[in-house]
């Protein structure tokens, strides 16, 4: 039995479209059905940054220290930030991770040294914020952050994301669609959905294995 040795299988945002509205046994009949499609799906992959981690959403990313500037904007894409660290003389020193209010309580923020601690100020374009202030400008940091998905645009654009996660986009899509017009099949798509989700996001974990240790500073003998 002969191979077809093709691994390039990919929809667009029409066949993602075309398969959702066949799930809720309708058919793409007027431009409005691909429209309000459009905005289901987009919609969708907003939601998807509130599941969890989507590991190829994550961007490495440098930018140079400024002596005495604490604040650097990250841009309307970034969603949240994994790890930092400091890179100075060819080595990276990580960086500690504060709350908002660890860094308003910080009494002295114009001090001037090696930044060990960063916040995350999450606006809607978020600020990254480094502490003490940067006492040079050939320090870098460099750290991984979330992005936002490219939107679903074009409809003979294809989509931002890795084939294993095809077969729950596309039940998402019904699940959506089904919400407005088809409301007999919602329960059913959305339990499909909701199945190859999981199995999608379960699958794009992390593998790195880590250990747990119990803290003893409280036991008493």
């Amino acid at each position: 039995m002969a191979l077809s040795d093709s691994k390039t299988f990919e929809l667009d945002v029409n066949d993602y479209v075309e398969e959702a509205f066949e799930r809720c046994g309708l058919e793409v009949r007027t431009g409005y059905d691909l429209k309000t499609a459009k905005r289901s799906l987009n919609l969708m992959l907003a939601e998807w940054a509130n599941r969890g981690l989507n590991q190829w959403t994550i961007k490495q990313t440098t930018q140079a220290l400024v002596a005495g500037d604490a604040e650097y904007s990250l841009g309307s894409e970034t969603i949240d930030v994994l790890s930092v660290a400091l890179r100075r003389g060819g080595t990276d020193l990580n960086m500690e991770r504060i709350s908002r209010d660890e860094y308003l309580n910080i009494p002295n923020k114009s001090t001037e040294a090696r930044p060990t601690q960063f916040f995350l100020d999450r606006q809607l374009n978020p600020n990254l914020k480094v502490w003490p202030t940067p006492e040079n400008s050939t320090d870098i940091l460099v750290f991984d952050r979330l992005v936002r998905m490219d939107d679903a645009s074009n409809y003979t654009n294809t989509l931002e994301i890795p084939f294993r996660f095809y077969p729950c986009l596309a039940a998402g899509l019904a699940y959506y669609i089904s919400i407005k017009r088809a409301p007999d099949r919602i329960q059913i798509l959305k339990a499909v959905y909701e199945e190859e989700l999981d199995r999608a996001m379960t699958e794009d974990r992390d593998r790195a294995s880590f250990n747990v240790s119990p803290s003893l500073d409280y036991y008493r003998y």
